[in-house]
């Protein structure tokens, strides 16, 4: 069986998170990456500003992620009350 065709994430080198290595991760951790990846989307948006950006797609994916974190996060929030 051949194997299954990367996505255009995975072709471009940028890494998406996949909600499985999220469901694993306490609330801190989920807080500490969700703080990390905005910082790095910060970071994009000023070198997409001054058109030094590299890896457009990126800023799309880190999007993503963020939202799966938040997502998870609140999941988490809700139970716990």
């Amino acid at each position: 069986m051949d194997a299954p065709a990367p996505s255009s994430a995975a072709r471009d080198g940028t890494d998406v998170m996949k909600f499985a290595q999220i469901k694993d991760m306490t609330l801190v951790e989920l807080s500490a990456k969700s703080r990390d990846l905005r910082h790095e989307m910060f970071n994009l948006r000023l070198q997409q500003a001054s058109a030094q950006l590299e890896k457009p797609a990126r800023l799309h994916v880190l999007r993503k992620d963020i939202a799966r974190l938040e997502t998870r996060i609140s999941e988490l929030r809700n139970k716990a009350k």
